[in-house]
């Protein structure tokens, strides 16, 4: 066994965290989850969460990033004592995990962030991780880290990036990469079932998953689409996005740095809203694939 013994507070039980309980649990971590929904709640509020759990505590916060986050790490630093340690496990952005661990220093309370990516298939697979805080409050979460990552190679999976909001700032810009990657897949789809010499489209992406330069996981999610609806007819082209590649835009520009790939990335999901492609099906499809976003069906 990995992960040694443990009691921990989960808050925010949505579609990652409802499968983060059951694999920390199933890594023989007690987990004591709270969620507005009481069908899913383990207690019926946060105070009753934080009564439930041994000191010094530590709760994951897996909430929508913005103000429910805010509002859950404001409402936990009236509850929690010193030495207590919150863990930012949503897409907060890193000026925020700045602004919540100063609130909470105040208090003597610790805080961290982790990035988290893996989706609905975390469960099952595990979740890549990057983790920003202090070094003592990163060992202290390990247990968890590590039950929640593959199993393998730490390093494979896991990294610790930085000060309070690294992790955050490192899940940005792997988000800002994958509106990249999906964009060209998406586009190479639209190119291949355009042209009329092409019979097979869904077998064509599916000899590109091994042995070729271009295989990934999301090429793999891809072959799932198309075999669920080869021409992908009961999906809407609308494609949103969740504010990560946004954010990577921004840091780009505020850094100087090209991203040309990233920036169009996003600005062709701004264009989906206007005009319905086969390339925005395909990027719909894939985040549902990858993580259980919801897609519009034709006609919504």
């Amino acid at each position: 066994m990995r992960a040694r013994t443990m009691h921990i507070g989960l808050v925010g039980l949505g579609k990652m965290g409802f499968n983060m309980r059951a694999r920390l649990r199933a890594s023989h971590i007690e987990v004591t989850g709270f969620d507005r929904n009481p069908e899913v709640s383990d207690v019926g509020s946060l105070a009753e969460l934080v009564e439930a759990l041994p000191t010094p505590r530590l709760l994951w916060v897996m909430v929508p990033s913005g103000n429910a986050t805010t509002a859950v790490v404001t409402e936990l630093a009236q509850l929690l004592e010193a030495g207590d340690l919150i863990v930012d496990g949503g897409n907060s952005r890193f000026t925020e995990d700045q602004k919540h661990a100063e609130m909470l220093a105040a208090a003597n309370i610790r805080f961290m962030d982790v990035g988290v990516s893996g989706g609905v298939w975390g469960l099952e697979n595990g979740y890549g991780l990057m983790a920003g805080g202090d070094a003592a409050d990163v060992a202290r979460a390990m247990p968890v880290l590590d039950a929640l990552r593959p199993e393998g190679e730490r390093a494979d999976s896991f990294v610790h990036v930085g000060a309070v909001g690294a992790g955050h700032y490192a899940k940005m810009v792997h988000n800002g990469i994958e509106y990249g990657l999906m964009q060209a897949y998406a586009e190479g789809y639209e190119l291949l079932s355009k042209k009329d010499i092409i019979e097979d489209v869904p077998g064509t992406f599916r000899a590109w998953q091994k042995g070729t330069v271009v295989r990934s996981w999301l090429l793999d999610l891809l072959v799932t689409a198309l075999a669920e609806d080869p021409e992908l007819k009961s999906i809407d082209g609308y494609v949103e996005d969740s504010g990560e590649g946004r954010w990577t835009v921004e840091e780009a520009i505020a850094s100087a740095v090209p991203a040309p790939a990233i920036t169009a990335a996003l600005f062709a999901r701004f264009a989906s809203r206007e005009e319905n492609s086969p390339a925005n099906k395909m990027v719909s499809a894939l985040r549902h694939q990858f993580g259980g976003h919801a897609t519009r069906p034709v006609g919504s």
